[in-house]
């Protein structure tokens, strides 16, 4: 275990959800920027954070399918 590193992965539910309230909060700061170079700083956090979330959204199905070929099929 590497010091200062948690000891497991957060779920992912939980990264996605953190992954859409940065996606919303940029998108908030967005709309009150300043500048074109504050906004399009904003615009791009919120096109990364949008796009992290897709993927752990993806991640989370992936997960679920490989849980459901672990499952035995239900007995008849």
């Amino acid at each position: 275990m590497v010091p200062g590193m948690p000891a497991e992965d957060p779920p992912t539910q939980e990264l996605k959800l953190q992954q859409l309230a940065q996606e919303e909060a940029e998108r908030e700061q967005l709309a009150d920027a300043d500048n074109d170079a504050d906004a399009e700083r904003h615009r791009r956090r919120a096109d990364k954070a949008g796009y992290l979330r897709r993927k752990l959204e993806e991640r989370e199905r992936s997960e679920r399918e490989a849980g459901d070929e672990d499952e035995p099929p239900p007995a008849a």
